[in-house]
């Protein structure tokens, strides 16, 4: 048996989602700033329980014999998990009821949930529920073995015991047949309606009730001639992963589109209640809806709070973060100057969201419109809505470029909006590729290709094609006309049409070919330097660290003496902390935008190596999925992105040490140190970079005409 341990994916995966709810608790940032990362929080999840947790369902139901070839215990898992998430709801609700409520209450915003309504209010609810919420409010009642309504996929229910009028009230086990207590439940409209109504104003104070309130408060209504007895909330989420990754035969179109159809039925992955509700109440509903024991996950008065993305702010733009504005890049500025010719003369990096996108939209409208351009490449993997991106290559269609688009339409939710595109890219004569079958292709690349000239152009990026995540994802985008990184480009782009095989890769680090390859090359050759008596470090940014060779290879690193600096911001199976692990140190940056760079640093005895990346060092991305990780050759643009890491490793105030325990250990600060919060550190590096240049534009130009 190995000496070297690993943490569970997915237990660390909720220590990630811990921090994102410590955010909300942060006095420093604007009220609706936190209620926005308790949205974040379970938004992540509601993707969490219908993903990963559905897929250890599917591990219990196999055979003992089978459960014993698996790394963990499914069952296990699932208790700790569970378990976990428990403790995490207990303190969303501290924080829900502690902070959040009474911050409101102080700016004059009252979210009414126990409160007896005034006679303004009482009028309004009233009306509201029966111009609006009472044809969408349908009760379904629940007979035990006959009527199972099917529950849609988190979606919010109440549960509701009621007595027809004039029966005597008996006390209900949830076993007694004699029971004369009925049962029903009402699916609240938010489907329909704000999941929060914004009651009239008075005096000056503003007052907001939840969906699910309003419903209660007028459900006698839907139930004549029975006394309503008690009622909670409940949600089921489904299993949503379509299994279809290593489909190898018949059209993987149609079984994607035959899959999307189901996820919303998929089979139970939590059943979230109101932890209040009696115990033989809750064992009826878990009878009538054929729930296991696993499926049962205790949660408060209230569900599905993503929805307070949209909690409503009658005193906007009061108490929220001011917006951001990306920064306008003066190199690259100037619509008459040619985006090519910039790039012509050296590399440029651009820093989103710090840094407009439009530059990479400008970049491919140039080649749409450009007569030398004889053809245009790129992947495509999350797709905006109405996308700038897929209009520009449209264009480029219809101005008479050949232009090939690989669609990757197993990205994980995003199937649907992918399909969608794809279609509309090919009735404007775009070739589509879809998807490889058993690969995802997570590359994110663009290729340019001119006639009858010397340069072609390239973009290359650590996040997806999507000019409106880019405005929240923090990450590198890289243009280049260097022609070897070129020529591997146009390697790459021929496997993904024509699966040529036998291409060799020396510039660009390719999942499949060489990409986990080179990288233990690489750490062999620090480990090689420390036992040679140099130095030996390695630093690592990405969003996840799972493979269990390469973390492997860090420990043996470790082991040896050469230090390493991790910025993970999700997933870590390296344990730290272990005599192992010693030089290694794990830092968990959560912050405004999210952390989503790739970036693989080596020493390399002083001759320092730099890649930017797509791929994270997750089973799936090492093993599965079509990768591209790109060198950094240019003095100014490394010496940048470093700088850039450093201010993070610098971090002293949205940093946090992760632990053996998976805990999230603030940084401390020393007496007289000062705050150094990385991303706004980043945002007056690059607004100061802007400055600099052009100072020296302006004193460049007064020198020509003088």
């Amino acid at each position: 048996m190995s000496k070297y341990q690993f943490l569970n994916r997915d237990l660390s995966w909720l220590s990630f989602n811990k921090r994102v709810l410590e955010v909300a608790t942060n006095p420093d940032l604007p009220l609706y700033e936190r209620i926005k990362f308790l949205a974040i929080y379970s938004s992540n999840l509601d993707e969490f329980y219908r993903v990963r947790v559905g897929t250890y369902k599917r591990f219990t139901e196999l055979p003992p014999e089978d459960k014993k070839n698996l790394r963990e215990n499914p069952d296990t898992i699932l208790k700790k998990i569970n378990a976990e998430v428990d403790r995490q709801q207990i303190e969303f609700g501290k924080i829900f009821r502690d902070n959040i409520i009474p911050e409101l209450r102080e700016n004059n915003i009252i979210l009414l949930q126990d409160e007896i309504l005034c006679e303004e209010h009482h009028q309004f609810v009233k009306d509201f529920f029966l111009e609006n919420l009472l044809p969408h409010a349908q009760p379904m009642l629940l007979l035990k073995q006959q009527v199972k309504p099917f529950l849609q996929n988190n979606s919010i229910y109440l549960a509701v015991k009621l007595y027809k009028r004039g029966q005597k009230k008996e006390e209900d086990d949830g076993t007694s047949k004699k029971r004369r207590a009925r049962y029903a439940i009402i699916k609240v409209p938010c489907h329909h309606f704000p999941r929060f109504i914004e009651l009239p104003e008075i005096d000056g104070k503003h007052f907001i009730m939840f969906l699910d309130d309003i419903v209660k408060l007028r459900m006698k209504m839907l139930f004549p001639g029975y006394k309503i007895d008690s009622s909670f909330s409940f949600k089921l989420s489904r299993d949503a992963d379509l299994l279809i990754e290593d489909e190898y035969s018949g059209d993987l179109i149609d079984m994607i589109e035959r899959s999307l159809k189901k996820r919303e039925t998929g089979s139970p992955s939590r059943f979230l209640y109101d932890e209040s509700i009696p115990k033989g109440f809750l064992r009826f509903l878990k009878g009538s809806f054929d729930l296991l024991p696993n499926d049962m996950v205790k949660g408060g008065r209230y569900h599905n709070f993503q929805d307070f993305f949209g909690f409503p702010n009658p005193k906007y733009p009061d108490l929220e973060l001011e917006p951001y504005h990306p920064l306008n890049v003066e190199e690259l500025k100037g619509e008459t100057k040619s985006i090519f010719r910039t790039i012509r003369k050296k590399d440029r990096i651009l820093h989103f969201p710090y840094q407009s996108y439009k530059y990479v939209i400008r970049f491919l409208n140039e080649a749409a419109l450009d007569p030398k351009v004889e053809e245009i490449k790129a992947t495509q993997y999350r797709v905006a809505d109405n996308s700038a991106v897929v209009n520009a290559l449209i264009n480029a269609a219809h101005n008479g470029k050949k232009v090939t688009v690989f669609v990757e339409v197993k990205a994980r939710f995003d199937e649907e909006a992918n399909l969608r595109s794809a279609r509309e890219m090919r009735k404007a004569g775009i070739k589509i590729i879809y998807s490889i079958p058993g690969l995802k292709v997570h590359a994110k690349i663009a290729l340019v290709i001119r006639k009858d000239d010397k340069r072609d152009y390239a973009f290359l990026s650590t996040g997806n094609f999507n000019e409106k995540t880019a405005r929240i994802y923090a990450d590198h985008g890289f243009m280049t006309s260097d022609k070897v990184m070129i020529q591997e480009l146009k390697q790459l782009f021929d496997y993904l049409e024509n699966k040529t095989p036998g291409y060799t890769f020396n510039k660009l680090l390719v999942g499949q070919f060489n990409l986990k390859r080179e990288l233990i090359r690489l750490i062999d050759q620090e480990i090689e330097n420390v036992k040679n008596g140099k130095k030996g470090y390695i630093l690592l940014k990405m969003n996840g660290l799972q493979e269990r060779e390469m973390i492997h290879k860090l420990y043996e690193a470790s082991e040896k003496g050469v230090k390493i600096d991790l910025i993970l911001r999700g997933i870590c199976c390296l344990k730290p902390e272990q005599s192992y692990s010693k030089n290694i140190r794990i830092i968990r940056i959560v912050d405004q935008f999210l952390e989503h760079a790739r970036v693989f640093y080596f020493h390399n005895n002083g001759k320092e190596l730099l890649y930017l990346s797509s791929a994270d060092w997750m089973n799936r991305n090492l093993q599965r999925r079509i990768e591209c990780a790109f060198p950094i050759h240019n003095a100014d643009i490394k010496k940048e992105i470093i700088h850039i890491i450093k201010l993070q490793l610098a971090d002293n105030v949205s940093a946090r040490y992760l632990n053996c325990n998976l805990d999230n250990i603030p940084v401390e600060r020393l007496d007289g140190e000062p705050k150094v919060r990385s991303q706004i550190a980043i945002a007056e590096f690059l607004k100061e970079k802007e400055k600099t240049f052009k100072e020296k534009e302006s004193v460049k130009n007064r020198t020509k005409t003088q």
